[in-house]
């Protein structure tokens, strides 16, 4: 029989999860402020789970989020492989709706960190 979860881990977990969420709206806003039209936000897709879906001219942006100590933190914490599966959601969302049909799909990265305005890196991981 399992042990029950400790209560110190359930409390990290919720915390650790309301801070992301926190992340999330705060990118939000600070892409609709650089001029960025949101199209989905937490959107699930059968590849992976894309945090903000954002168009701008003819750029169609998948966005991770990711609120770390710094830049090259956050850089490192999407793995190749998550890379891959946002890439590959991102191009079946604009593959299924004509009014995207056209545009670029690219991985962006909006990285928080304690004390320090949002950083917004455009084309985080290009591809190779």
């Amino acid at each position: 029989m399992r042990a029950a979860a400790r209560p110190w881990r359930r409390k990290l977990g919720a915390q650790s999860r309301s801070g992301g969420r926190r992340a999330e709206w705060i990118a939000l806003i600070w892409l609709m402020l650089k001029g960025w039209r949101i199209l989905g936000f937490r959107l699930k897709t059968p590849q992976a789970e894309i945090d903000i879906l954002a168009l701008r001219g003819r750029v169609l942006a998948v966005v991770e989020v990711k609120s770390r100590a710094s830049l090259e933190a956050a850089l490192e914490a999407v793995s190749a492989d998550q890379r891959e599966r946002l890439r590959r959601a991102g191009r079946t969302l604009a593959a299924r709706r004509a009014d995207l049909s056209g545009k670029a799909v690219r991985l962006d990265l909006v990285a928080l960190a304690p004390g320090r305005r949002p950083r917004h890196l455009a084309d985080a991981w290009p591809e190779a």
